[in-house]
């Protein structure tokens, strides 16, 4: 598979107001490089800056192609975090996410694709094929992609009753088999589709509620 920052062209250079926009957005991304994988470095602080000035997005998003492994995860981890709050900003990327990014194989950028598909407004046939990428994602080597992938398989089952059940039977099979946070994931997900099985759930514990923007290792 190729490396998802070989598969865009470089744009060409030009001069005026796009041309300052590029700089802007060239300098956004210089914000996200350097350390290890283990950080999200700068990350946050994007997620604010692009919040602010909404025009950059579009340089953010261009990270996920980026040659540099650390400035591609780091983006990823700011478009959904950005996205958690517009979704409406992923319209004009959904191809992209679909086709080039859903076979990234970065698996951050899987698992966080996975997360950003159910944001998407699909037509039928998208929502297959969203479903059918998730389905496939359950078998990655990364237990935080598969994680992702449950929570989003749940979220398009919302509102899909023949889906619905499909995802219950994948939930629990991931639970049987996969690792504790696998386990942890799962009891959630079958809690927001209400069919939680109480011999799956011994204890129910007071939700922490997750600050989206804490600085989170990733492993």
């Amino acid at each position: 598979m190729e490396e998802t920052g070989k598969k865009r062209s470089k744009r060409s250079n030009s001069s005026g107001p796009d041309a300052d926009q590029a700089s802007a957005g060239q300098r956004l991304l210089e914000k996200l490089a350097g350390g290890d994988r283990r950080s999200i470095g700068r990350s946050n602080e994007i997620v604010a800056e692009v919040l602010h000035n909404p025009f950059l997005f579009g340089a953010l998003f261009e990270g996920l192609y980026h040659d540099d492994p650390l400035v591609r995860m780091r983006a990823a981890d700011a478009v959904e975090k950005i996205t958690a709050r517009q979704p409406e900003w992923l319209g004009q990327y959904k191809g992209e996410l679909l086709r080039d990014l859903a076979a990234s194989d970065q698996q951050e950028i899987r698992w966080h694709v996975a997360q950003m598909l159910p944001r998407l407004a699909l037509s039928h046939a998208e929502h297959a094929a969203a479903v059918h990428i998730l389905k496939g994602c359950l078998n990655d080597n990364s237990s935080i992609v598969k994680a992702c992938t449950l929570q989003a398989l749940a979220d398009l089952a919302q509102h899909d009753k023949y889906l619905r059940k499909e995802v219950i039977d994948l939930v629990k099979s991931a639970m049987r088999t996969g690792t504790a946070a696998m386990k942890s994931r799962g009891r959630k997900v079958l809690e927001e589709l209400d069919l939680v099985d109480p011999r799956l759930t011994p204890m129910r514990s007071t939700p922490v509620k997750r600050n989206r923007f804490s600085k989170t290792r990733h492993r």
